[in-house]
């Protein structure tokens, strides 16, 4: 467990470090800092495609081995982030680096629900999902600031050596994972022909874009909205890992008790949270304890959507699994987009919460008519089951 959770570290570093060293980078490169968001919707969008592709592709290859060549890619890819000469190649390289993200945990989050004791599924999810959340109490607030002291390429130096720690772990602790049964592209495929899953993504896609809209220019909302010194925004990002930590084992508790109870509570939080975050933006103390509120409820989320998608997708877990990150990264594109869109329009680094708290209420609406999408499936399935007895 520890060895999945710790390329979950390295995953959530690489992830959250371009954010938080994002004003850094515009100026290295000469970009203005919305156009420098660009480079998180890359990586966004390598897991998007890569996380369907590799699944499918990759269907027949034994777990253990897929997990190893994974994170291999992956570090190759934070490498090239380190030596990218121009703003062009570094988006590049952030699109390479995200292409094994979903793909890594989704067949991680198999691996750890195959080895978990019954009944605590999600709780195993969420131990695999905590190396993410942990690189955000102190991966991402050390690469931070390695990068502002030291130049922000150096933070993705920290990263690609995560990766080779990773490789050598899998390698060494992580068994052959034989009670997951290798599949085949298209029995992997089948899962995009299940209403739930789409739905389930679709919730993922939308929803959790709110507190992506926030933390992508949660730097320059600290110092320019709230008045901090850009010395404590390290702090504030740490504060905002803690929040996913709490958050994260929050949610694999409350979805091994209601998977669909714990997915609705988290992301009406969200909605509540992030409307609150346009208030408390103006003030340091209050905006890192908002900091820490949306990390909780967009970690609670997680866990809840990825056993989700494991139930309702049937023998194509592989690919289900692995397209929760594609949507979640959809979601970090989207919302990252969203907020530059409206910062760029002049409505201030507070409209990004704004955008949030809409897309967190769009996605409570959506969840509501996939649950009751999938309760008149089970009942029509009843009255068939009973008219032919």
């Amino acid at each position: 467990m520890l060895a999945l959770a710790l390329g979950g570290f390295g995953i959530g570093t690489t992830e959250f470090v371009t954010m938080g060293l994002l004003p850094d980078i515009a100026h290295a490169v000469g970009v203005s800092e919305p156009t420098a968001g660009h480079a998180v919707s890359a990586y966004a969008l390598g897991v998007v495609i890569g996380a369907p592709l590799i699944a499918a592709l990759c269907a027949r290859v034994p777990r253990k081995k897929l997990l190893v060549l994974l994170m291999v890619a992956f570090t190759v890819g934070n490498a090239l982030s380190v030596v990218a000469p121009s703003f062009e190649t570094l988006v590049l390289a952030r699109f390479v680096s995200g292409l094994p993200h979903g793909a890594y945990f989704g067949v991680a989050s198999l691996a750890a629900a195959t080895l978990a004791p019954v009944g605590q599924r999600a709780k195993a999810v969420a131990a695999v999902m905590l190396g993410l959340s942990a690189a955000n109490v102190v991966g991402v607030p050390a690469a931070t600031w390695l990068g502002q002291h030291l130049g922000w390429r150096n933070a993705f130096v920290v990263v690609a050596v995560i990766g080779v720690a990773t490789v050598a772990a899998l390698i060494r602790f992580v068994p052959e994972l034989t009670g997951i049964k290798t599949t085949n592209p298209m029995t992997e495929l089948g899962a995009l022909r299940r209403p739930q899953v789409l739905l389930t993504l679709l919730v993922g896609a939308i929803g959790f874009g709110g507190m992506f809209a926030v933390y992508t220019y949660i730097t320059t909302t600290l110092t320019d909205v709230a008045g901090m010194k850009a010395g404590l925004v390290p702090l504030v990002l740490a504060l905002f890992g803690v929040g996913m930590v709490v958050g994260n084992i929050v949610g694999g508790v409350l979805a091994d008790r209601g998977v669909d109870r714990s997915i609705f509570v988290s992301m009406i939080a969200m909605a509540v949270i992030l409307a609150g975050f346009v208030a408390a933006a103006h003030n340091p103390y209050t905006a890192a304890l908002g900091a820490f509120l949306v990390g909780a409820a967009g970690a609670s989320l997680a866990p809840g959507l990825q056993t989700r998608l494991m139930d309702v997708a049937a023998d194509a877990q592989t690919l289900a699994a692995a397209l929760n990150h594609a949507a979640l990264n959809i979601a970090n594109a989207a919302g990252a987009w969203l907020g530059g869109l409206v910062i760029a329009a002049g409505l201030g680094y507070t409209a990004p919460a704004t955008v949030g708290a809409g897309l967190a209420v769009v996605g409570v609406v959506l969840f509501a008519i996939t649950v009751w999408t999938a309760r008149a499936a089970t009942r029509r399935s009843s009255l068939v089951r009973t008219g032919l007895q």
